[in-house]
């Protein structure tokens, strides 16, 4: 089966579904392909979204795709896509069900996935109690006893962001400290502890952390953990040549283009700055700056 459309969006999350209905809007002929499987399905609350704040992530979404699928130039379905290629006139995208689909752009709104480490109990915490953003979870986590899973650098900015939020805070170099001796005195001033044993495992109730367990037996209580974690693109974009920056996004210009000509990208593949409304601001844009394109072709 083969289908022909103006722009194909692969993600139907918060980004792709915001790039559609500003498409949509434009009377653009669209195809939104959604995998149905948004890093954030298990957080219990989405919040730092205004009108939308302590809504389920589900609920937001539902709403988005409803009012989306309203647009009559809008189909979207529920595929996973197999690969992507460049052809001598558009872009053909092929899904695990063996459809194809074409189209004159592409815009990646297809999210990450998170790696988890190998530790027991982690993957059924995240997203509950084990959190990636202080700016998406902190404040209903404030004051509680809270520790950090990092090293490095990276440890030592989270540290300074998590600080403000309680006054228990505990950091997890999870095996030898990589801080520096100016990171690690800043730190202990400011009364951050820091322990370089390796974690084992994490206690939980229901992914509600309870305590972490470390290789040598030692134990320590939890209520909050914050955690970066690596992380690798949903969909396979190799075929396409798309570049990625050092830290694994797509790489973008100020307009949401990839090094691709017709291929663009919005959400948490560009960003570090992994949120609900940030997705879909990006999206709005990108459906926008697509729109635009597609004018300056035609007219």
């Amino acid at each position: 089966m083969e289908s022909n459309f103006e722009v194909i969006i692969i993600g139907g999350s918060y980004a792709g579904l915001s790039a559609g209905m500003s498409l949509g809007r434009s009377l653009r002929e669209v195809l939104i392909i959604d995998g149905e499987k948004p890093c954030n399905r298990q957080t219990p609350h989405s919040h730092n979204f205004i009108t939308h704040d302590g809504k389920t992530p589900k609920e937001i979404s539902d709403l988005a795709r409803e009012q989306v699928e309203k647009y009559p130039t809008i189909k979207i379905i529920n595929e996973e896509v197999l690969k992507m290629k460049k052809t001598s006139e558009d872009f053909e995208v092929e899904t695990k069900a063996g459809r194809k689909f074409f189209a004159g752009k592409l815009i990646l709104a297809s999210g990450i996935k998170d790696i988890m480490p190998d530790i027991h109990g982690f993957a059924e915490c995240w997203g509950i109690s084990v959190l990636h953003c202080p700016y998406c979870h902190g404040y209903e986590v404030k004051n509680e006893v809270t520790g950090i899973l990092s090293n490095g650098d990276m440890a030592f900015d989270f540290s300074k962001l998590v600080f403000n939020l309680t006054e228990d805070l505990t950091l997890f170099t999870n095996g030898k400290s990589t801080l520096s001796r100016e990171q690690f005195e800043k730190l202990n001033k400011r009364s951050i502890k820091i322990i370089e044993d390796e974690i084992e495992k994490m206690e939980h109730k229901n992914g509600q952390i309870q305590k972490l367990i470390f290789k040598n037996g030692k134990e320590v209580s939890l209520k909050v953990l914050y955690a970066k974690i690596p992380f690798e693109q949903n969909v396979n974009t190799e075929d396409l040549g798309c570049e990625l920056t050092d830290y694994g996004h797509l790489k973008i210009d100020g307009m949401q283009k990839t090094n691709i000509p017709g291929v663009f990208a919005c959400g948490d593949n560009t960003t570090m700055m992994r949120s609900v409304a940030n997705a879909v601001a990006q999206g709005n844009f990108t459906g926008a700056v697509v729109n635009k394109e597609l004018v300056e072709e035609k007219f």
